[in-house]
């Protein structure tokens, strides 16, 4: 069995650099604009929820959220670089006040069970900077990355040695997050296309 987790594991590693692909090509042209704000915000918390994972046990299922870390670090760069969205509101600060209060709760208060539920939950609301950037400009954004993203969480899961809230909430909830997000992008994107054709 941990032959074919492991399995499992490095194939979701793969899926994650090679999802990560067409994303950064689209950065690097311009066609893609991430927010900078939800990618350092992404990176931070992603490596924190990476650490908990991995000292709860989860195995080979963990390293993809490692690699999840790394490429977003590589966006954060690139985005940074170049010309990602900069502008930071009072709620995407917020956002980064909880990504320190869960950690603040995993190192000093011993909590890893309500850290992983508020790194969870940061990490996720970290899509807000995203999303309302992606509401004018859908076009801005990767469909064929979100979409990856949520199988290989799905590959993470499976993966996962062990099934507790602090290894498997983390995957689990991404692959919703991902997956209504790149169905949010399909959609916007078709109802601006209307819009364009019915303006002609």
């Amino acid at each position: 069995m941990d032959e074919f987790k492991n399995a499992i594991g490095i194939l979701a590693v793969l899926l994650t650099f090679i999802g990560y692909v067409p994303y950064i090509r689209d950065v690097l042209k311009g066609k893609t604009i991430p927010h900078v704000y939800s990618w350092f915000l992404w990176t931070f918390v992603t490596s924190i929820a990476f650490a908990l994972q991995f000292t709860g046990g989860g195995g080979a299922g963990t390293f993809v959220t490692l690699a999840a870390s790394l490429m977003c670090l590589t966006v954060f760069v690139l985005g940074y670089l170049k010309h990602g969205k900069k502008e930071i509101t009072k709620i995407d600060t917020l956002f980064f006040v909880l990504a320190f209060i869960s950690l603040g709760l995993w190192l000093i208060a011993k909590q890893p069970i309500i850290s992983a539920i508020l790194v969870t939950a940061t990490d996720l609301l970290g899509f807000a900077p995203t999303i309302r950037k992606s509401w004018n400009k859908p076009h801005a954004e990767t469909f064929s990355f979100y979409f990856l993203n949520s199988l290989r969480f799905v590959l993470a899961v499976i993966a996962l040695r062990q099934y507790t809230i602090v290894t498997a909430l983390y995957p689990i909830s991404w692959i919703f997050g991902n997956g209504l997000f790149a169905l949010f992008l399909l959609l916007r994107k078709k109802q601006l296309s209307y819009s364009q054709q019915g303006s002609l």
